[in-house]
Order: C-alpha cells, then structure tokens, then sequence
C-alpha cells in the first residue's frame, strides 16, 4: 500500500503541472532544501515531458536565465480568431528561502521594467518558524517591493479540504498578472510559498497528467485579454512633414513602418526592432548635433524606451518640439525630459498604411525635409563606414583606431534575419548603434537584437544570453552575444552549466579593452585628460583594470576559448559552426577612446554640413 503524500509535495506536483498546462515550457530551479517539493515535482515533470527544467547553482544566474528564456521565446497565442492576442511567454524560476530570493532582485528589477513575466516561486519556512532565528529564515513578503504585478504569501499546506483548489486558484492569478491578461502590464510575479516537514516523497513517484493533480470539480478560469483600443489619430502641429520618429528599446517594427508610411526619418536603437529601412537615420546620435539640421524639426513621435542617447533626450527635451508617446499597456510611458504632450495606446492603422513611395513626391516640404535627414544619414554612414573598414583596422585590432566600433561591425556584419544578437550595455550597444545596418541594406536581412536596456546594467548578460540561446534555437536561429570585459567578469558565472543539464549552442564576443572604456566618453574622460592625478583617479574608480586571464576562466569552467587579432578571423570564427558555448574574446585599445569619439562625431557632423 502505497503511503500517503505529504502536503507540501501534493501541492508542489499540483503547481507544477498546473504551470505546464498554462503554458510555461520552461523553469530554472536553483537547489535547496525548503524548495525541495518543487524540486521533486520538476524533476519529475521534466523527465514526463511536461516542461523544461534548467538547474543553476547561483540564483542570480537563474534568474537572468529566466529572463533570457521568457525574452526569447516565441509568444502565447490567447483568445480566438480576430481578437488573438500574442502574449509574452512565462517561465518561472524556483529558489529556497533566505538569500536565495533576494539575489533574484536583479533579474526582478530587470523583468519589471521591460515587462518579461518572470514568475518567481520563491519557498519559505512555515509561519511559525518566521522571527524566531530559523536558520535561512528572513522575511521575504514583500521583498521586491512594487516591482513586481503582483505579490501573494501562500501559507504552509497542512492536507485540509479546498487548499490545492486555493493553492491553483492563486497561481492562476499570478500568471494572469504576470501576462499582462487584465491590464497590458506584463511582468514578474512574486509567489511564496511556505512548507512544512516532510519536505519529499515517500517515495519515487510517477508523474501523473495535469488534470489529475487537480481538486474534484476544479475549474481553471479563463482569462480573457481586453480587446486592442483602437489607435489614436491625433492632430499633428504646425507642418505635419517637419516630423521624427524614435525607436527606443522594444518599439517593433510598427516605428519603422509608422516612419516610411509618413515619410518621416527614423531615429532606432539597436534593440528597438525597427532598424533598417530608407528612412533609417545613420549615427543619429552625432547627427542631432547638427543644429543646421535638426532646428527644423518640429514634432517627434516615440515608440519603445529610448536609453541610449543623450542627444535623443535633449530633442525630446526641446520646448519647441511637440513630442508624442506611444506607449501600449498599462504601464508607465516613457518621456524622461517630462516634455510629452500627447500619450496614445496605439496609433490608428492609417498611420502605418502602405503610401506612394516617399520618392515619388515631389516639391513639397515633406520630401525636401526627408531628402536633408536621408541626405546626412548617407554621410554619416560614409564616415562611420570608412572608420571601420578592412582597411582602417588592417594592423589589427588591439592597436587600431575605432577597434570596437570595427568588432562591432564585424559581428553584425555575419548575421542575418535568422540569427539573434544578444548585446550587453556600455559601449557594446553604442557601437552597435553605430554600425547596424551598414552592412545590410534591407531591413529584413537583420538579425533580431536584444538588449537588457530596462536598467542597461550589465548584471546577467551571459546568463541571459543563455536563455535566449535556448529559445531561439527551438525557432531554428542561432545566437551570439556581444559584450565587453567587464560585464562579461559581472556574470561569468553564467558559463557554468552542469553535466545534466539541456546543452545550448552560444557564441560570445568579448570585447577585452581591460576596463570599463564607457566612462572615458562621459564627463569623467574630460577629468582624466585634465591632469595627471586626474588620469590616475579615473583609472583606479573609473577605468578599473582588471588583468584577468580569461582564456582560464573558460577552462576552468570547460568552455572553448579562442582569441582573435584581426577583423579577419573574428569574422572566420563567427562563420564556423557553433558547438555548445564559445568564447571569443577581441583585445582593444582603451586609452584613446574619448578623443577617438570626439573625432568620429566631429567627422560625422562636419560631413553632414556639407550635405545642407
């Protein structure tokens, strides 16, 4: 006879499945005792084919791996027919108590401000161990604060009648939030859930189908998307043709198609989806310093989070410059210069609405203004081009001029619309920025970029990179991540994968210049140029060298490792099948890096002027 189940592992397997059946493909466990009947249920959930389990030794790590596996996925489909939503995909990362759930706070903070739903299942002790000394017992309600949509404390299961009807009710919430189902505000869930001893089965156990896991007379309720507003069609000011469009983090390709249905030009980050297309303004950033330029533009409108661009924010800022948002969810909008004047959900379909191509008018304002920003975009793509080329970089790159720019650009320049960039924040993103696009002259021959640009720190990349590569991969594309030295030292650990865990194929960029280049192009460069203490300050609290090895970081973690000298065999490396993760690390000058930024803006502006 077999002996009855204990409470905390009946209601385990009964999350568990019930995640499976809702959709969540995925979950990352990080190991420990009070989660042990999660633990038990996923194994067991894995091995019937009900999910994905990934287990990581470090929380922090799993987190981002997480976030990396929700960012890649492919969307759930809700609803019927015509009124279908395409919803971001859950995936759920479990951890013990104490410490455990706080370094989740990174990939938390990450998930609630570019709306991932991360459904954190976080176990606890049972409430009456809480404020007596427990070992691995802090107080954890509460812990992310408003970050996350929605936050509940289950108490432990004792076997009364109607708590696993309880216990699924609540989890059904919590999906439901961190979708996005009732408000459009996708994003990370908290869910803590107390257990009591015994915390294991008696015994192995079978895996039984979801359904049968639940209560009698069990009812999921199905929660229905609202129906899409329909778009706004606001009013334009003053001449209508005197218009921008930016493209910040997540916008989609709607801003693009929204930019040449008008005929405005396009101003688009990198992970922005939009990037590409007639109308793509190259090195935007050092073109807006073009006062002859840009003091004829009059409105701007806004899709996505722009983060990347100082330039951008001073236009946005502009009191002679009428800004729309459009900022779908329920969210907050983006509009840091608080100079917005107008939010919409959406824009009307006729604002995206296939036009007579921009060329063919003729005389009017609208294309004279176009021409001047198509115009500038060519030059300044001539100087970012001749900056970058074989050529420029032929000595190699750990002394040439403009070497990250020439990594970046060899990175994108081997990829197309069946490869994913993953790009890590600092000077990555903004090399990136600068060179996507010069090598693809039609849209759709880019790859798909991601970019953590919620918080752009440089926690988790790798591991989020990790996550993506997983998903991608079920969608036939293959993934490479670019980063710079320290933000892949930030998340090294990320490497670390254990024998019986699902394999991924991943290649990562490190771009090495020993130190954290990104603050020699802000004020503090000025200040190290300045004096000899100077220099010697930025370099210890700013530049922070390193020295690391990392060709023995990687072994150490039973990663290949390969270190390239030329544009030339990064782009050979990049073009060879990839076979589980690869690192390949690019060595690049550091110490010229403001003046060399100084200098392409400088050439890019001066080579726009000629064009007015």
């Amino acid at each position: 006879m077999n002996a009855p189940l204990p409470p905390s592992v009946v209601a385990a397997r009964a999350v568990v499945a019930d995640l499976a059946l809702q959709g969540v493909r995925d979950v990352v466990l990080a190991p420990g005792s009070r989660s042990a009947p999660l633990a038990y249920a996923l194994a067991e959930a894995d091995d019937a084919g009900l999910l994905t389990l990934h287990v990581r030794v470090d929380e922090r790590s799993a987190g981002f791996l997480a976030l990396g596996l929700s960012r890649g996925a492919e969307p759930v489909l809700r609803g019927a027919g015509d009124e279908q939503a395409a919803l971001p995909r859950p995936v759920a990362v479990v951890t013990t108590s104490g410490t455990a759930v706080a370094n989740l706070h990174p990939a938390v903070l990450e998930a609630h401000h570019t709306g991932v739903p991360l459904v954190v299942l976080a176990a606890d002790r049972p409430h009456e161990l809480r404020g007596t000394g427990a070992s691995q017992t802090t107080d954890q309600v509460g812990i992310f604060g408003a970050a996350v949509r929605y936050a509940v404390d289950v108490p432990a299961p004792d076997g009364r009648d109607g708590e696993v009807r309880d216990l699924l009710g609540t989890l059904g919430r919590a999906l439901a939030a961190a979708q996005g189902l009732r408000d459009g505000h996708a994003g990370p869930v908290h869910v803590n859930l107390a257990f009591r001893d015994p915390l294991h089965p008696p015994e192995p156990l079978v895996p039984l189908p979801a359904e049968e896991t639940w209560p009698p007379g069990f009812r999921r309720a199905t929660v229905v998307p609202p129906a899409p507003a329909p778009g706004a069609d606001p009013a334009l000011h003053g001449d209508p043709a005197r218009t921008l469009v930016v493209a910040g983090d997540g916008a989609g390709p709607v801003a693009r198609d929204v930019a040449e249905a008008q005929g405005w030009p396009l101003l688009a980050e990198p992970s922005s989806g939009a990037c590409g297309g007639p109308n793509a303004v190259a090195a935007y950033r050092s073109v807006l310093g073009v006062e002859e330029l840009t003091r004829d533009v009059e409105q701007v409108v806004v899709f996505g989070r722009p983060t990347l661009s100082r330039p951008v924010q001073r236009l946005l800022g502009r009191t002679d410059v009428v800004v729309t948002v459009v900022a779908p969810g329920g969210g907050p909008w983006p509009d840091a210069a608080r100079n917005a004047e107008l939010v919409v959900p959406a824009l009307a379909e006729r604002w995206s609405a296939p036009a007579a191509p921009v060329d063919a008018r003729e005389g009017g304002a609208e294309s004279a203004f176009l021409a001047r920003w198509r115009a500038a975009g060519r030059a300044a793509a001539a100087v970012v081009e001749a900056a970058t080329s074989d050529g420029s970089v032929a000595a190699g790159l750990p002394t040439a001029p403009f070497a990250g720019l020439a990594v970046a650009r060899a990175v994108a320049s081997v990829l197309g619309p069946n490869d994913v960039l993953v790009v890590g924040s600092s000077n990555p993103v903004r090399d990136l920025d600068l060179v996507l696009g010069l090598d693809h002259p039609q849209a759709g021959d880019l790859p798909v970029v991601l970019a953590n640009r919620g918080l752009a720190g440089i926690d988790g990349t790798v591991s989020t990179a990790t996550g993506v590569a997983h998903a991608a991969a079920r969608q036939g594309l293959r993934t490479r991540a670019l980063v710079g030295d320290l933000t892949f030292l930030h998340d090294v650990g990320g490497l670390l994968r254990g024998p019986h865990e699902p394999p991924v194929d991943l290649e990562v960029v490190v771009v090495n210049d020993d130190g954290g280049s990104i603050f020699a192009t802000l004020e503090h460069g000025g200040l190290a140029a300045s004096s000899a203490a100077g220099a010697a300050t930025f370099e210890r609290v700013f530049g922070t060298p390193h020295g690391a090895t990392l060709a023995n970081l990687c072994a150490g973690y039973g990663v290949d490792h390969q270190l390239v000298l030329d544009v030339g065999s990064l782009r050979h490396a990049l073009q060879a099948p990839t076979r589980g993760v690869q690192v390949i690390e690019v060595r690049v000058p550091r110490v010229d890096r403001l003046a060399e930024t100084r200098d392409l803006a400088a050439r890019v502006a001066a080579a726009v002027r000629e064009t007015l």
